[in-house]
């Protein structure tokens, strides 16, 4: 005789593979319309050869020319679905609608939030970079992207300590810490780098894509033993979109994530991390990210003090490509450490959360 599971929790797996799955599909079967409007309004990347970059510019002279903003395809789908079986929900309640509808204030309201108005600010970023507008022709210069990834934190920090009263820092496999006002700062910090670091890893065809799946997927999982279904169904809907933009964002790319998708998914990776009380977790989980922002700081950094460069080129994986490497085996290779990372950055997660 079979013996079957908790029949409430093999609801609960099944919302979440669910809408996973569901998202999926939605955004396959959306993705040739907004591939169609992005090469009509010649929505295409600029390939600038500033000489600070030069091989950079050598590397990816051929992309120049294809549409960026291709994570629009994530944010809105994911934004679409929840809005629809929220009102769904809302018109005609039934267990059925209520298990399809992730939209809940306590779990996943503030990340959507964050999710869509990010991505409406990257989105206008890569406008300008199209049309060759801005400080330097080509969108907004590094400092005014991290000013606004600043002001989206702050905003966030503010909401979750003086409106949620959220000032605890959770050590995993120690316990819970009242740290006061320095949540904020924490706050802060873990928004601007996560959303710094996936606009850093942003260079190769399905580099971005592939590690975001990963840290969204471990999330999901760690959202899911945590009993916060809704957000994990959350995660598990941008895994589902960000499977859809693989599919066309790997080598050769149909199109590139862009600023829109970069941001938006930096954004709430790291508002994810809040919610869960895991931002110690985040840097295990998101491992390639960490690597991938750091050796843009030692650049810079290094070119500041010693006038030398440390890498061939920076973020780092394009440093393997000035090696030799082809572009796709770059990638596959953070696909596994990312997969690597994130299982045990999961594990630590799980193993650690008495007291959350």
């Amino acid at each position: 005789m079979i013996a079957f599971a908790d029949p409430s929790l093999v609801i609960d797996v099944t919302r979440v593979l669910g809408i996973g799955t569901l998202t999926f599909l939605v955004a396959f079967i959306l993705t040739p319309f907004l591939t169609n409007i992005l090469f009509a309004y010649k929505f295409g990347k600029n390939i600038r050869n500033s000489g600070n970059t030069p091989v950079y510019s050598k590397l990816h002279a051929k992309k120049a020319g294809t549409p960026v903003g291709g994570g629009i395809i994530v944010w809105a789908t994911v934004t679409l679905l929840a809005i629809v079986f929220w009102i769904i929900k809302e018109i005609f309640p039934s267990t059925l609608t209520d298990a399809l509808n992730f939209l809940t204030r306590p779990q996943t309201l503030l990340p959507l939030g964050a999710l869509f108005a990010s991505a409406i600010v990257g989105l206008l970023d890569d406008y300008l970079n199209v049309r060759g507008l801005g400080p330097n022709g080509g969108g907004l210069r590094m400092k005014h992207r991290l000013g606004l990834y600043t002001l989206v934190a702050a905003f966030g920090a503010w909401w979750f300590y003086t409106k949620l009263d959220w000032s605890i820092l959770h050590v995993p496999g120690v316990g819970d810490f009242e740290i006061g006002w320095w949540y904020i700062p924490l706050f802060m910090l873990v928004i601007v780098s996560s959303a710094f670091s996936v606009n850093e890893s942003d260079g190769l065809d399905g580099l971005a894509g592939g590690i975001l799946l990963f840290c969204f997927g471990a999330y999901t999982a760690l959202a899911f033993a945590m009993g916060r279904i809704e957000l994990a169904m959350f995660c598990a809907a941008i895994s589902g979109g960000l499977l859809t933009f693989l599919w066309f964002n790997v080598y050769p790319a149909r199109f590139f994530m862009g600023d829109t998708g970069a941001m938006s998914l930096g954004t709430t990776l790291g508002v994810i991390a809040m919610l869960t009380n895991s931002a110690l977790v985040l840097p295990i989980i998101a491992f390639p990210l960490v690597v991938e922002s750091l050796s843009v700081i030692i650049q810079i950094i290094s070119r500041k003090t010693r006038g030398k460069k440390v890498f061939l080129s920076a973020p780092i994986h394009h440093h393997f490509e000035a090696l030799g490497w082809p572009e796709t085996k770059v990638t596959m290779r953070f696909w596994i450490v990312s997969a690597v990372s994130a299982s045990v950055g999961l594990a630590i997660g799980l193993l650690g959360m008495g007291g959350i």
